[in-house]
């Protein structure tokens, strides 16, 4: 039966580990981006019109105002949406999405792993602190990845403007000045990857104090005091 301290420690670690899903979750449910855009017609060089794309990570509405002619409100399924227009951003939101599933997967064994550690003593193996290492950093690593794919998507790419056209009612429209804004969803899997990272501290800290208890257990015989070395 593993010790009081080493049931705390994994205990916790456990518990903010799923503190951790359940931000992630809620990001993925949630708003990440608004990006507002001028339009216009083509050769009209007036840009009265306006667009602003909400996206959340699986659905999104386009709020078209004079853009290119009249306005309303469409409301669409990001990734669908996406894969009709082709090309880099949905390669891109591609990779998002799997990303982030990778996230809730390797959370989920680092869940797994240190409840079992909590009442068992495993070995040294990837049941041990080791796997439990190798899960949690790999959450908060993949999900570093993700935000930056995100990001590039956004600002490197014409994604908003292929979104606003496909919408424009078969009429071309002249798109510009592009201003994006980061919202809640995305900022959430900031405090998902310190969790993970938390969780990883926790476990180092007890795997590191029975480390320490092990090698004075093993300390050599030349290190004992010389009485006990007579006998």
């Amino acid at each position: 039966m593993p010790s009081t301290k080493k049931i705390l420690h994994f205990m916790s670690s456990a518990l903010v580990t799923a503190i951790s899903v359940g931000l992630l979750g809620f990001s993925m449910s949630t708003q990440w981006s608004t990006t507002t855009l001028e339009c216009s017609r083509p050769g009209s060089g007036v840009f009265n019109g306006s667009a602003v794309v909400k996206l959340d990570l699986f659905s999104g509405n386009v709020e078209r105002t004079s853009c290119p002619s009249f306005g309303g409100v469409d409301a669409f399924d990001v990734f669908p949406k996406l894969v009709e227009a082709g090309g880099a951003p949905v390669i891109l939101y591609g990779l998002v999405l799997g990303l982030l599933a990778l996230c809730l997967l390797f959370s989920a064994c680092s869940i797994l792993i240190s409840l079992y550690n909590s009442v068992s003593n495993p070995y040294e193996t990837y049941m041990g602190p080791v796997g439990m290492y190798a899960c949690s950093s790999l959450s908060a690593c993949v999900a570093v990845v993700a935000l930056i794919l995100y990001v590039l998507n956004l600002f490197t790419t014409a994604m908003a403007e292929d979104l606003v056209r496909s919408f424009a009612e078969n009429i071309p429209a002249e798109i510009k000045n592009k201003s994006t804004q980061m919202d809640l969803g995305f900022y959430l899997l900031i405090p998902y990857i310190v969790l993970s990272l938390v969780a990883i501290a926790l476990i180092y800290l007890y795997d590191h104090a029975a480390y320490t208890h092990r090698r004075e257990q093993q300390r050599p015989t030349e290190d004992a005091p010389k009485e006990i070395m007579m006998y």
